[in-house]
């Protein structure tokens, strides 16, 4: 397993939290999202999934992973 800490600008709330952490599940890994720091840290199986695939399901909620 591998392990990633992404900054992610555009979170502001609750649901935000939630749309993150689901974009980050739906891509195939698993995420834990910091709202007062704006990261969210990803642990994935780099033989399934990549951090690209996991940046671009962030992206498409509508956040800007920097």
């Amino acid at each position: 397993m591998a392990n990633a800490v992404l900054k992610v600008e555009g979170m502001t709330c609750g649901h935000c939290v939630s749309a993150v952490e689901k974009a980050v599940g739906s891509a195939g890994a698993s995420g834990k999202v910091d709202l007062a720091s704006k990261k969210v840290t990803v642990q994935y199986d780099e033989t399934k999934v990549t951090l690209e695939a996991v940046k671009a399901a962030i992206e498409d909620q509508g956040y800007d992973v920097v």
